[in-house]
C-alpha cells in the first residue's frame, strides 16, 4: 500500500473536524431544512415569511408582500415592529450579528412564561440564520426605533457594518431580499404553484391578515396576486364545499391547559375546527401555529378517534346497525367528511424544522376530549343533522364492504390468465404469443363460430363465442356484472383488469 494512501486512512484525534460559521448550513442543509433539494429551498423561504407571520398574529401589521424575481431571488416585506438588531446590553453583542450570524438566537425561547410570540411558528432561533447561511446574497432594511438599519451578506458572512440612519418612511417594518445559493441547493427555481398553495393556507388560518404575492414576468413588470380569508377556515370549507353540502359549516373553538407529563409545566393550547359532512367531497387538513401539518400528527388521532367514537355511539343509539353488523371505521367517516383545523400552543413538539407533523401528548387528548364534546352537543341540538350524518356513514360503509367483497370474487375469478388448467369454454386461441400482433375476434353463438374458424389466419386471430344477448354493463350494478361469465370470460382472455370511478365502489379498481 501506498504511504500516503495509508496516511489517508489513518483515524487519530486530528481526523476529528467541526464545522463552524454558515458552513454547518451551508454544507448539510438537509439537516435544517429537510432536504438539499427544492424542498429544502421552499422551506427557507417560508422561515422567513413565518416571522413575518409572528408579527402579524402578535397585531403588528396586517399585510406581508411576497416578492418572486426572474433571477429567483426572493423577498419578504412587513410592516411590522421591525426587527431589533441594535446593540443587546444582556447579550453584549449587536442582535443583527445574534439573528443572522447564530444558530438557536431568538426572541421566542420565553414564550410559556412571556407575552411575546405566545404561539408562534417559529420557535427554535434557526430559521432567519439558516436561510442567511444558506443564500448566494442577502439584504436586509428594517425600519424601528425612529431609524433605518441596513444589513449585506454573502455566503453567510455579512459585508460591512449595520448601516443606522434617518428613516425615509414613517411605517415600521422589515423587508429581506435574498437569492437562495446552487451551491447549497441542487434547485432554487421554486414554482408558483407552492407560493400560490403556501399563502393561500396561510391566509386560511390566518384570518384577516392579507397575503400578496408579486411574480416578475419580465423585467420590472410583475404581477399580483391577493389572498385573504376574512373569517379564517370557516369561509374555506364554505367555498370548497359549496352549497350542496349534507350539513352547514360548523365553526367549533376551544381552549385547553395542560402538560404532557407530570414532571413538565401546564401549557395553553387554542384550537378551532370547521366541519360540515358532503356525499359529494371530502377533506382533512391539519394546521398548528399556522404550519400545514402534511403528515397530521396529534390532531389527526384525536379526529380520528372522536369522530368514530361519536358517530358509533350516534347509529347505536337510532339502532341503524344490521344484527351482527360490523362498526363503522375512520374511512366511512372520512369518505364524506369535510374538516380543517386550526391550533395553536405555547408548546410544540414538532417531528423537526420542517414541521410537518406534531406529536403533543396533551395536544391529541385534549383536542379528542374537546371533539367528542363537541359532536355530542352537536347530534343533541341538530337530530335531522345527525340522522343524515348516520346515514351517510352507513352507505359509505356498506358500500366500501360490498366493494371489498366484490373485488375479492373477482380477484379469484381472473386470478388466472386462460392456459390449460383454466381453459375458457369453446375458446380458439391463436398461434402467436407477440402480443402486439394478437387479435380476438368475439362472436355470438357455435354457428358464427365455425364460419369465422374457417376464414380466420389461425397465426394471429383468436375467436371466442358469446351465447345470447350481453349484459347491458352501462345499467347493470357491479355485482351482478361480475357474476356474469360471459364478462369474466372476456376480461380471462384480454388479461386486464377493470377500472371503477364509481365513489361507492372506487376500491374495485384496486
Amino acid at each position: 500500500m501506498a504511504k500516503n494512501e495509508a496516511n489517508d486512512k489513518q483515524y487519530t484525534n486530528e481526523s476529528i473536524k467541526s464545522l463552524k460559521g454558515a458552513d454547518r448550513v451551508r454544507k448539510r442543509p438537509a439537516v435544517i431544512f429537510g432536504s438539499d433539494g427544492i424542498e429544502g429551498c421552499q422551506q427557507s423561504v417560508f422561515e422567513i415569511i413565518s416571522n413575518s407571520l409572528d408579527e402579524a398574529r402578535e397585531g403588528y401589521g396586517d399585510r406581508i408582500i411576497i416578492t418572486k424575481y426572474l433571477d429567483h431571488s426572493v423577498e419578504v416585506e412587513d410592516f411590522a415592529r421591525g426587527i431589533p438588531v441594535d446593540y443587546n446590553s444582556k447579550e453584549k453583542e449587536y442582535n443583527w450579528k445574534l439573528l443572522f450570524c447564530e444558530l438557536y438566537a431568538g426572541g421566542k425561547y420565553n414564550n410559556l412564561t412571556g407575552t411575546n410570540y405566545q404561539y408562534s411558528l417559529g420557535i427554535n432561533g434557526l430559521g432567519m440564520c439558516a436561510t442567511q447561511y444558506s443564500s448566494r446574497y442577502m439584504d436586509v432594511e428594517i425600519f424601528r426605533d425612529g431609524y433605518r438599519y441596513e444589513l449585506h451578506f454573502e455566503k453567510g458572512n455579512p459585508k460591512g457594518e449595520l448601516i443606522k440612519e434617518p428613516p425615509t418612511r414613517k411605517k415600521t417594518g422589515s423587508r429581506i431580499k435574498w437569492l437562495p445559493d446552487l451551491q447549497v441547493f441542487t434547485d432554487i427555481d421554486i414554482p408558483d404553484e407552492y407560493f400560490e398553495e403556501t399563502l393561500k393556507r396561510q391566509s386560511v388560518v390566518n384570518a384577516g391578515i392579507t397575503f400578496e404575492l408579486r411574480r416578475e414576468v419580465s423585467e420590472g413588470k410583475f404581477e399580483t396576486s391577493t389572498y385573504c380569508y376574512e373569517n379564517g377556515i370557516a369561509d374555506y370549507v364554505n367555498e370548497f364545499a359549496g352549497e350542496e353540502t349534507l350539513t352547514p359549516v360548523q365553526l367549533w373553538t376551544g381552549e385547553r391547559s395542560g402538560r404532557d407529563r407530570d414532571d413538565m409545566p401546564d401549557y395553553k393550547v387554542k384550537m378551532s375546527f370547521a366541519v360540515c359532512f358532503s356525499n359529494r367531497d371530502k377533506k382533512l387538513e391539519y394546521y398548528h401555529n399556522s404550519s400545514w401539518l402534511e403528515h397530521g400528527g396529534s390532531p389527526e388521532k384525536a379526529v380520528k378517534l372522536a369522530f368514530v367514537n361519536q358517530i358509533d355511539a350516534l347509529i347505536k343509539d337510532r339502532k341503524l346497525y344490521k344484527k351482527d353488523e360490523t362498526r363503522i371505521t375512520f374511512a366511512d367517516v372520512e369518505d364524506c367528511l369535510v374538516l380543517v383545523s386550526s391550533s395553536f400552543s405555547t408548546v410544540t413538539s414538532y417531528e423537526n424544522q420542517t414541521k410537518k407533523s406534531i406529536t403533543n401528548k396533551f395536544i391529541a387528548q385534549a383536542m379528542t376530549e374537546f371533539l367528542k364534546h363537541s359532536l355530542e352537543i352537536y347530534f343533541i341540538e341538530n337530530k335531522l343533522d345527525a340522522d343524515k350524518i348516520a346515514n351517510q356513514v352507513l352507505i359509505n360503509k356498506r358500500s366500501r364492504e360490498n366493494a371489498e367483497k366484490t373485488r375479492l370474487n373477482l380477484k379469484k375469478t381472473l386470478q388466472n390468465n386462460s392456459d390449460f388448467t383454466n381453459r375458457i369454454n369453446k375458446f380458439v386461441d391463436c398461434r402467436t404469443k407477440d402480443i402486439e400482433r394478437r387479435e380476438v375476434y368475439i362472436v355470438e353463438g357455435d354457428s358464427a363460430l365455425g364460419a369465422c374458424k374457417q376464414g380466420r389466419d389461425a397465426e394471429f386471430q383468436a375467436i371466442i363465442p358469446v351465447r345470447g344477448k350481453i349484459l347491458n354493463c352501462l345499467k347493470a350494478e357491479y355485482d351482478k356484472i361480475f357474476k356474469n361469465d360471459i364478462i369474466t370470460d372476456l376480461l380471462k382472455v384480454l388479461g386486464c383488469g377493470v377500472e371503477v370511478q364509481s365513489k361507492a365502489n372506487k376500491d374495485l379498481s384496486n
